[in-house]
């Protein structure tokens, strides 16, 4: 799950982290007040789920509190567009109002889950080229990207935190305040359940502070149980609509951009399955796995998160009847096809446990599938099925 950068940085502050004043507002009158609230010239920043909104113009200057006004009366409400959003891009609903900083240098700073080390860790990684995408860091200048992996057991080591602000060439000072900011990330790391924790840019400011000045975090949903407090700053209006209806539905979706609905029980069934469809020259339009107990009311809203897609020209359903029989899953398919009135083609392919009485039941509904038994069969049907 992600969040915004105002909570981000309200969490960042809980850790002793240092970071600009300020505070969002959701009207341009509430930018006022809080611009009103700072002395000097404050930055407007809209928030939404997506890095590169500067270039987007979803970040600029204010120099008065009627300033900030005017500006977050353009950005409030305006559909950003950013490299990460896509060609339609995000509505901006909120604005981060903070006092302005004059920067001298910026650096990057994250911590991430690795699993391509020998054990998984969580790997600390710095770069002198903050402000920019690391992933053209990496590209273009891999030395300057400096990590060290934190072992599960020991954790954080300060000596650890020295030898990166080294390699940025901090000044004592800096490199004390650089081994406090790290260490308390990583407990915020570890508290909150993180997948990912994103300072870019760390900011060195006119008076040689470190500042954090944009964060990201992510955090790992199968955490989330047990942590209220983050889950209530879920914003659904940043995720998919089909997304958020799936996940309310407790089933795992996620939008591809063919027309080929799928709908699978296991993650790996899933995977294979799309595989088969573009082997036979079709392109899957979804990726949802409804698990190995759904059910007949879990399918019909499966279905009508499938059929709200107006890209799927054809359904294939494709069940390995274990923990979910056979028999259940037709139940649930013929109970979802009169109700919602499905007009979609639909392929349905079941093997396993009570398949006879699965596939006998299809048949004698009275309602038109396709039935078939192998796998690359079930894939070609449906490719063929697609107008």
């Amino acid at each position: 799950m992600k969040i915004h950068e105002y909570q981000a940085k309200e969490l960042l502050r809980e850790y002793g982290i240092p970071v600009s004043r300020g505070g969002s507002a959701a009207t341009p009158e509430e930018a006022r007040r809080a611009a009103g609230e700072l002395s000097g010239k404050v930055v407007i920043k809209a928030q939404i789920h997506s890095g590169g909104r500067g270039k987007g113009g979803g970040v600029r200057l204010a120099a008065s509190p009627e300033e900030a006004f005017a500006v977050s009366e353009k950005i409030i409400g305006m559909q950003l567009v950013t490299h990460q959003t896509g060609p339609e891009g995000k509505k901006v609903r909120r604005v981060l109002v903070e006092e302005a900083s004059e920067v001298q240098r910026e650096l990057y700073l994250s911590l991430l889950v690795d699993r391509s080390q020998k054990r998984e860790c969580v790997v600390l990684m710095a770069s002198e080229a903050g402000g920019m995408e690391i992933e053209k860091v990496a590209a273009d200048s891999p030395e300057k990207i400096v990590s060290c992996a934190l072992h599960p057991v020991v954790g954080f080591s300060p000596f650890q935190a020295r030898k990166l602000a080294a390699a940025l060439h901090l000044n004592a000072e800096q490199r004390q305040t650089f081994t406090e900011i790290v260490r308390n990330l990583y407990r915020l790391f570890l508290d909150k359940d993180c997948s990912l924790l994103e300072i870019n840019p760390l900011a060195i400011i006119a008076d040689g502070r470190l500042l954090a000045l944009d964060a990201k975090l992510d955090f790992d949903d199968d955490g989330l149980y047990r942590h209220p407090e983050i889950k209530g700053l879920r914003d659904q209006d940043e995720e998919a609509p089909l997304e958020v209806a799936a996940k309310n539905a407790s089933v795992n979706y996620i939008k591809l951009e063919g027309n080929v609905g799928c709908m699978v029980n296991g993650a790996g069934l899933a995977m294979t399955t799309m595989d088969m469809i573009k082997m036979a020259g079709g392109e899957p339009a979804n990726f949802l796995d409804v698990g190995g107990g759904a059910s007949p009311e879990q399918i019909q809203k499966a279905f009508t998160i499938l059929t709200a897609d107006p890209h799927v020209k054809c359904i294939l359903v494709n069940i390995f009847g274990g923990i979910l029989r056979c028999d259940r899953v037709s139940a649930g398919l013929i109970q979802a096809a009169r109700n919602i009135e499905l007009k979609l083609p639909l392929v349905v392919r079941l093997q396993g446990t009570n398949v006879a009485e699965g596939r006998k039941m299809l048949a004698e509904s009275g309602l038109r599938f396709t039935v078939a038994e192998g796998l690359y069969e079930a894939a070609r049907q449906a490719v063929a099925l697609v107008p």
